[in-house]
């Protein structure tokens, strides 16, 4: 990624995709040549708190939703210390925003960390184009002087693809830290970061969970030098089937029999571990508004999601597993991909999607009691 100065929303830019397709706009953001892969998020709101996703490392967003950055950006809502999408397409940015919390534009802050984005092109067309031909390659390019469309879409061919991709190390910490308990300590939890969110520990914290957040590079010993009554894995960019580090910790974390829960690119973890496989989305889930069936209880829920990757889970049978008999216990209502696994063995379980609802609805949060109760029971 390269970058320059502020745009201004008069330089012109250019988003390319990889097919050949190509829409025409204005800077929004930095102005200069980003690349990654074009994917589409379904939110009308949050939208501070998806640029701040780790999971969306080496992405460009497209917006649905026309109109974005009306309540500005704030201190407060952000899931990590700095913007990981590597671009950002919007329709109609908002000129001026009003929320009481707001401190900048959006426009601001993206120019501020660097970020290339696009606005004034048609997000509708390039979202159906991307749900028809597939999440695919793509950049954005800004300037008054900008490259040939052929010289365009060779740098973007020249890209890399996001099958393959291992980038959890990218965007995980380097060293351990801790988020205390509120209102008294009643377990401690182990969390491998793969990219998680800041509002993810404090789901934990708020039910009286100390929780030490380990790089991702942590080994097995290390979990347990924590000594936790729980492990957590997070949600995080990349293709599961490079993520052989963290197949091999949660093995051993299935092995001792230690409660276990696994969020978004924790699930895929969890179902490379079980030995199931995984596969690529033809153009993924992003957005708030994802209808799941909890199949447990037969409840639907809607969620918040951000994956373009899937396990490949039998539906509708128990599956024996090197830990035990294993199950789908999510699944999404819009396409039957799976949302959720458990073990009926041990005190294991995932989700695909995002439970500590930053951004998104609230419908999930009871995983987090779930969590606990696995934690009480292997206490007792």
């Amino acid at each position: 990624m390269t970058t320059s100065t502020r745009g201004t929303g008069k330089v012109p830019a250019v988003l390319v995709l990889e097919d050949g397709r190509i829409f025409r706009g204005r800077a929004y953001g930095a102005v200069g040549e980003t690349f990654g892969e074009a994917v589409f998020s379904t939110g009308m709101t949050g939208y501070q708190e998806t640029l701040t996703d780790p999971s969306y490392h080496r992405q460009v967003v497209v917006m649905t939703a026309p109109h974005v950055g009306n309540t500005g950006v704030n201190d407060e809502d952000a899931e990590s210390k700095r913007i990981w999408v590597s671009g950002y397409v919007v329709r109609d940015p908002a000129r001026v925003p009003s929320n009481w919390r707001s401190r900048r534009t959006l426009d601001e802050e993206l120019a501020a960390q660097g970020v290339v984005g696009i606005s004034g092109v048609d997000t509708r067309a390039l979202t159906r184009h991307l749900r028809e031909r597939g999440a695919m390659r793509v950049g954005i390019f800004s300037g008054n002087a900008l490259p040939d469309e052929g010289t365009m879409l060779a740098e973007v061919r020249q890209a890399p693809e996001m099958t393959g991709a291992d980038l959890s190390a990218e965007v995980a910490t380097n060293e351990a830290y801790v988020v205390p308990a509120q209102g008294g300590k009643k377990f401690t939890v182990a969390a491998v970061d793969l990219g998680i969110k800041g509002m993810t520990p404090y789901r934990m914290a708020e039910r009286g969970i100390e929780v030490h957040v380990l790089p991702a590079t942590a080994t097995v010993d290390d979990v347990y030098a924590v000594n936790p009554d729980g492990v957590f894995f997070s949600n995080g960019p990349g293709d599961p089937a490079t993520a052989d580090h963290a197949v091999s910790v949660m093995r051993g974390v299935l092995e001792r029999g230690t409660p276990l829960f696994g969020i978004c690119f924790g699930n895929q973890i969890l179902g490379r571990a079980l030995g199931f496989g995984t596969y690529k989305l033809k153009y993924g889930h992003r957005g708030i508004n994802q209808p799941v069936q909890d199949r447990t209880t037969g409840k639907v829920e809607v969620t918040a999601h951000n994956h373009g990757f899937a396990v490949d889970a039998p539906l509708d049978k128990v599956s024996d597993t090197p830990f035990g008999r294993a199950e789908v216990s999510h699944v999404c209502l819009n396409d039957n991909v799976v949302e959720g696994l458990q073990l009926l063995d041990k005190p294991a379980f995932s989700v695909q999607y995002h439970p500590e609802a930053a951004a998104g609805p609230h419908d999930a949060a009871y995983l987090f009691d779930r969590f606990v109760s696995l934690m009480e029971g292997q206490r007792a």
